[in-house]
């Protein structure tokens, strides 16, 4: 697909999974495919060429991180053909003349669905609805009462994806995909196998690494009941149910802090979890030690400089070759600690936002492959410390960690700050599920 006589536009080109979605698309369509199918690029082409036609073209997404993501390539790749744009807007405008159809000046809005007036007042052809699993409530009353009437004169199009996300009556992905609603959906189900760009040398390492249950949802696209199932088993971060020894060499060590949202909070704590990485000796990652604390969120940046002389400690114990690191969210008093940081020089790095708006269950995924594989392991220390926090002696990283249970109702009246950290750890040091 490419223009005219001025500069050409080059879209991308589709692989047969994608234009077999394009050929048997109806007027509501849902698909549900595995990571890596291309869903993102997919409804991004889709929405350049359908402009270029001179199409009005709705856009949304979860959040405003994948929502400018997604803005900055359309825009990048409509740019010979932009009349205007605005990134704070969410509007990408065409000139006239400038298309594939005979009209031209086609444009496109982004919006995010954490807006629940998203599209009102709008009128368009054609709606793309991005990464619909990760909404877990309210999509419904967001497609019925403000994204279907901007399609009302037009008789317009809706086109929605994403990867499953455990199932639950509450989630209109789920229930498109399952057609249990009285919209009826015409449903793709493309496995991250349909992509044919994916080697399956590729799909079959995956497959043997990752833990059975993500491997079926994050890569065959099925709906995978987690409801009552508990995630990190203590097998999987022990070695015949016995701790590691501390490693004499590491590459670096490092903490990860996950701070506490609000003063006052019956469950906010602030947890730290310090970890040994080890390349290529030894155990890939070891959590070396953790702690636990309820102070005020104004006497945070009085705590840090403690978490720094553990580190230290810990960086010299097991003697590591670079300078220890220090992570934290970017997110509710996290930000005030980075921002803090900053300004007194300390060796803090932000956990990006890629990782945070994921959500506890997505981190849980992110980190289950390492886990599954062993490469993650408690040393003897952090298994067997316990320590007094809200009235109860225990090991609390334990505790959290391997009672997580994704898809939990009830996750608001839990204490899982040092399962946050844990999580962060795992995926700041060996990545996620995905290495494609």
């Amino acid at each position: 697909m490419s223009t005219s006589s001025e500069t050409p536009i080059q879209l991308a080109v589709l692989h047969e999974g994608q234009r077999r979605i394009y050929r048997e698309r109806t007027s509501r369509t849902v698909v549900r495919c595995g990571r890596r199918f291309g869903k993102s690029l997919f409804f991004e082409t889709l929405s350049e060429h359908w402009a270029m036609q001179g199409k009005r073209v709705g856009y949304f997404a979860p959040d405003n991180k994948r929502l400018s993501e997604s803005y900055a390539r359309v825009l990048n790749v409509l740019e010979p053909a932009k009349k205007s744009a605005s990134k704070n807007a969410g509007e990408i405008r065409l000139k006239k003349g400038r298309g594939n159809g005979p009209k031209g000046g086609g444009s496109i809005d982004f919006w995010t669905l954490g807006d629940p007036d998203a599209g009102r007042s709008r009128e368009y052809d054609e709606v793309v609805i991005d990464e619909a699993g990760m909404v877990k409530t309210g999509l419904k009353e967001i497609v019925q009462q403000s994204i279907m009437p901007t399609l009302l004169v037009t008789n317009g199009n809706i086109l929605m994806g994403g990867t499953p996300l455990g199932v639950s009556d509450d989630s209109f992905f789920y229930e498109a995909c399952m057609n249990q609603g009285t919209e009826k959906w015409k449903e793709f189900h493309m496995p991250s196998g349909s992509n044919p760009l994916i080697p399956q040398a590729t799909l079959d390492h995956f497959k043997a690494t990752s833990e059975p249950r993500v491997w079926q949802q994050e890569y065959l696209a099925e709906f995978v009941d987690w409801r009552g199932a508990s995630f990190f088993s203590i097998d999987k971060l022990t070695v015949e149910g016995r701790g590691v020894a501390i490693p004499a060499h590491c590459d670096y060590v490092f903490a990860v802090v996950d701070s506490a949202m609000k003063d006052g909070s019956g469950n906010d704590g602030t947890a730290v979890v310090y970890c040994a990485r080890s390349m290529y000796t030894g155990h890939p990652l070891v959590i070396l030690d953790w702690d636990i604390v309820q102070i005020n969120s104004d006497m945070l940046t009085q705590w840090l400089p403690s978490v720094f002389q553990n580190l230290q400690h810990y960086s010299r114990l097991c003697r590591g070759r670079y300078g220890p690191r220090t992570y934290i969210e970017d997110k509710a008093s996290g930000i005030t600690l980075n921002q803090h940081s900053a300004r007194m020089g300390w060796p803090v790095e932000a956990i990006g936002g890629d990782i945070t708006s994921v959500g506890k269950d997505g981190r849980a995924l992110m980190a289950s492959s390492p886990v599954y594989r062993g490469d993650v392991k408690l040393s003897d220390y952090a298994l067997n410390k316990t320590m007094m926090f809200k009235q109860q002696e225990k090991n609390h990283l334990v505790t959290q960690v391997t009672s997580y249970i994704v898809g939990d109702k009830n996750a608001a009246k839990r204490s899982d700050d040092l399962y946050d950290a844990f999580a962060y750890s795992v995926i700041v040091a060996l990545g996620g599920p995905e290495g494609f």
